[in-house]
């Protein structure tokens, strides 16, 4: 199997993902046995004007008097000749003279009167009543032509079934003094299926629960001065035909069209705009008071010329959008000097107050009841429901309350196509150019609310230059030859908003009286509109969403602020313009420019704030919006496969995942960054001690969090606490480390996961009368069993020239299950330490105390001891005289002192004097050189 291009995967996965969340419509309308196209052999019939080979007319002599009082002399005297001759040797039904036809080109006169066809007009009894068939969706049986021939009045009042050449025609002045009445009881009035050259003339059918006049499968016919009316479905209607001709017709009161060349023979299949034939002419016709004026679902190569459609909900319409229809998609119908106006009426009132749910006689349609049988936009003059290259031309559109010209595509799915290569087959090549909008045959100014709306998929489809309102905004332009096209686009699939409102428009049930809930085409008014109650949902759900994300991690930026008050005001716009009908307008491309800002720069502010990630979709999201708006207001974009909307909308959905993970708290944090056990989240005036009081050099932090080592009690909140007392007020005393400056992190503050500073030496709490430390020795140290170093790896970006990981942070592995890295032991005490890291360096050179000095007493007190080793490293201005050496302690408990002497007169933390033991190996600095070496005595 040839492998799918990757435009069609696109498309595939888009159609099956709308067929999923929302399904395809129910396909109602014309329904028919399977029936392929005549050869084109034939030709159009001309009108034969002879004597007539066989007459119908009634015997009431007194009737027919009245009726032929008022005709023209000549026409009285043929009438009354024609009816002597009738009541001598003639037929009193229409389906007797059909009968006794017997050979082509044979003519049927029928004379002024009512033809009820009482003998064909009962219902099928006996072995017809029983026939094996199908069943439409309206509830019809779908019979083959054998079972037609063998009850050819189960579904018709008068049916033509293989008669050749054959013209029937009313003798009378007007079309209504002949009239075939079926009283709403038979399907179709007349029928005439695979009767080639038949020619209609001069006469009405009327009130059928189908059509009127229908002709199946003939290669040549003429409907000629003929007015059908008050039908369910059609007027007229023609299927699989060719060489047709309607001219000098009127059709109105149909649930459905007046007219209706249903899947005309696709003669100009694969061909451009150059056709050397179309396969039916319609001209010279009328259609209005109808659900739809003209209806064309496979309505090919239909040449439709100087016409009147008005007063229907919608003035004509070609479709691809109904399966069993041969000749699918629609294709090269011509539209010129026709016109179509005032298409405004609103029959769906009769749907809803249960009108439509009597039986047809008690409707009312003689009164002007019009029960739509299919979904209709009201108020638009030419619908193209996926159509090819069809060229509307010189026609007078104007006086339509939604729009002029409706363009929007239909899936192949719709219509029973599952080939993926022909989903995206239809709204190609549509041409509108040189036709008078918003102006009547008279010059006198009749605008439409809008010119255009295209739901914006196909390729080569113009708009002539001087269109007015349109959605959306700007449209391709037609040149000035056919095929010409400037600014054009090719879209694998149309606008989400207009096609979701498509396929929630096109659930519509007239039996089941079902009106889809949420589309305007039914009287739904602003916030129960669909298009509306989609920007109200997500307006609402961005606005949470980045109201609470702006608050938790952005309310103290200027630029976040800004955007968040420019992304809310585009969303307030998009919801009332969508409450309106703004949408032809820049309303909504200005909306979307405030939004497209407000997303750039919340994307730069959350990029500042340290999400990286976030920032980056958010700024794609702000960019993709912005050429959505440029798409809509400017020009739109060519050669992308789909619209910025569907980006846009992808988008936004990621958007809204990684904004509800950014903006949940982290572990063991409260709200407004503050701990469950209490402790605030940063303290901007520096740590605190337990009492309240401030530990500017964070000794408090450390002490707490070498209690918590010791004790065993290791919690993520301790190793905070220090990490913020180190950053927010920097240590003082020989082992405390500078904090590191923002370059060594690539930002500040660091990262949550960057290690805390560790103390170089134990800091448990001891009584205030401990001795300290004894002092080193120049004694060799003793030897000290090493484990080789763990080896680091980068897990940040770099950020500059640093020790210990060429330009980037790095950390240790853990070992021996330290959350933080390697675990060692000395003389039977653990301790952990931290692999390289750009935050561990040497600190800088403290002033050095003279020889005979002591730092002076200040906050080192605790376990932070001061240096009076003559030579060593020592706060500055901390220096006093070196008391005497204190004799060596009785004990072996007691250490002696060491090189460093606590400040007695500095509260400890705890509540009373206590005594630990002291581990006999410690941190120990030999040399400015080696900060953090560890000697280790002797083996566990």
């Amino acid at each position: 199997m040839a492998r799918m291009p990757w435009k069609a995967r696109l498309l595939a996965v888009v159609s099956a993902a709308l067929v999923v969340l929302v399904g395809a419509p129910a396909a109602r309308a014309h329904e028919e046995r399977p029936v392929a196209f005549p050869d084109g052999s034939g030709s159009v019939p001309v009108l034969r004007t002879g004597e007539p080979d066989l007459l119908v007319c009634k015997t009431d002599p007194d009737d027919f008097a009245r009726r032929t009082a008022r005709f023209p002399p000549l026409i009285r005297d043929r009438n009354e000749r024609l009816f002597a001759r009738c009541v001598r040797d003639g037929y009193r039904h229409v389906q007797q003279a059909v009968d006794a036809v017997d050979r082509p080109g044979m003519t049927i006169a029928i004379l002024p009167g009512l033809y009820e066809e009482e003998p064909s007009l009962p219902p099928p009894a006996g072995a017809c009543a029983a026939l094996d068939a199908p069943r439409s969706s309206f509830g019809y049986q779908v019979l083959s032509y054998a079972q037609q021939r063998q009850c050819p009045h189960n579904q018709n009042l008068v049916a033509i079934l293989g008669k050749k050449d054959l013209q029937i025609e009313g003798t009378g002045a007007d079309r209504t003094d002949v009239v075939i009445d079926a009283k709403y009881r038979k399907l179709n009035a007349i029928r005439a299926d695979g009767s080639d050259g038949v020619y209609f003339r001069n006469f009405t059918a009327q009130r059928t629960t189908f059509n009127s006049l229908y002709v199946l499968a003939a290669d040549g016919f003429v409907i000629d001065d003929v007015l059908t009316r008050w039908n369910d479905e059609y007027g007229f209607l023609t299927f699989a035909s060719d060489h047709g001709l309607y001219k000098n017709c009127e059709s109105y009161g149909n649930g459905d069209s007046g007219i209706y060349p249903g899947s005309a023979s696709d003669i100009n299949d694969g061909r451009g705009y150059g056709v050397p034939r179309y396969s039916i002419e319609i001209t010279g016709c009328r259609s209005h008071h109808n659900m739809v004026g003209y209806s064309g679902t496979a309505g090919d190569s239909v040449y439709v010329h100087d016409n009147e459609f008005d007063h229907n909900m919608g003035g004509a319409s070609m479709d691809s959008a109904f399966p069993g229809h041969p000749g699918l998609p629609q294709n090269h119908a011509r539209f010129a000097r026709n016109d179509i106006h005032d298409n405004n009426q609103d029959y769906y009132r009769y749907v809803a107050d249960g009108t439509c749910a009597r039986p047809p006689a008690e409707r009312g349609y003689e009164q002007g009841v019009v029960c739509p049988q299919i979904s209709m936009p009201p108020g638009s003059g030419i619908i193209t429901a996926g159509g090819n290259w069809n060229l509307y031309e010189d026609n007078w559109i104007h006086g339509h309350r939604r729009t002029a010209f409706y363009l929007s595509a239909v899936p192949a799915f719709i219509r029973g196509e599952s080939a993926w290569s022909k989903q995206a087959d239809t709204s190609h090549h549509n041409r509108y150019a040189g036709n008078r909008l918003g102006v009547d045959k008279a010059g006198n100014p009749r605008p439409n609310r809008t010119d255009v709306w295209w739901d914006g998929q196909g390729s080569g489809n113009c708009w002539q230059p001087d269109t007015g309102s349109s959605t959306p905004r700007t449209l391709p332009t037609c040149g000035a030859r056919r095929g010409e096209v400037s600014g054009g686009s090719h879209r694998l699939v149309g606008e989400p908003v207009k096609l979701v409102q498509l396929l929630v428009c096109a659930d519509y049930d007239v039996r089941a009286r079902r009106l889809p809930a949420g589309c305007d085409w039914y009287g739904a008014r602003g916030l129960a509109r669909v298009e509306t109650q989609l920007a109200l949902g997500t307006a609402a759900v961005l606005t949470l969403v980045g109201g609470v994300l702006w608050w938790r991690r952005l309310r103290t930026g200027r630029l976040a602020g800004a955007a968040a008050a420019a992304g809310a005001a585009g969303l307030a716009l998009d919801v009332a313009g969508s409450t309106t009908g703004l949408a032809a307008g820049y309303v909504p491309a200005l909306a979307l420019l405030l939004l497209g800002a407000g997303w750039t720069g919340l994307g730069l502010a959350l990029r500042r704030a340290g999400r990286r990630g976030l920032g980056r979709t958010t700024v794609a999201l702000g960019v993709v919006t912005l050429l959505d708006a440029f798409d809509k207001a400017v020009v739109m974009i060519p050669w992308t496969p789909v619209s910025p909307a569907w980006l846009r909308t992808l988008l936004a959905v990621v958007w809204v995942l990684g904004a509800v993970a950014a903006s949940a708290p982290g572990p063991g944090r409260g709200e407004a960054g503050e701990r469950p056990d209490g402790v605030p989240d940063r303290d901007p005036d520096g740590p605190r001690d337990p009492d309240g009081s401030r530990d500017p050099d964070g000794s408090r932090a450390r002490t707490v969090l070498g209690t918590r080592t010791v004790l065993g009690t290791w919690m993520l909140p301790g190793i905070r606490t220090a990490r913020r007392g180190r950053r927010e007020g920097p240590a003082a005393g020989p082992g405390a480390r500078p904090a590191p400056p923002a370059e060594a992190h690539g930002r500040w503050p660091p990262r949550r996961r960057s290690p805390p500073p560790w103390p170089r030496q134990w800091p448990w709490p001891r009584s205030p009368d401990a001795a300290a430390p004894p002092p080193p020795t120049t004694s060799p140290a003793p030897a000290t069993r090493r484990r080789p170093a763990p080896r680091a790896r980068c897990w940040t970006r770099r950020t500059g020239p640093g020790t210990g990981c060429d330009r980037c942070r790095r950390r240790a592995r853990p070992r021996y299950g330290s959350p933080h890295g390697a675990t060692r032991r000395t003389a039977g005490t653990s301790t952990s330490t931290y692999g390289t890291s750009a935050s561990r360096r040497r600190a800088p050179a403290a002033p050095r105390c003279p020889a005979a000095a002591t730092p002076a007493s200040s906050s080192t007190a605790g376990p932070w001891l001061a240096s009076t080793v003559p030579g060593t490293t020592c706060p500055a201005a901390r220096c006093r005289p070196a008391p005497a050496p204190s004799p060596p302690a009785s004990t072996p408990t007691t250490t002696p002192p060491g090189p460093c002497a606590a400040d007695p007169s500095r509260p400890r933390s705890g509540s009373g004097p206590r005594t630990m033991p002291v581990p006999t190996g410690r941190w120990t600095s030999p040399s400015p050189e080696a900060p953090y070496s560890r000697p280790r005595a002797g083996s566990r």
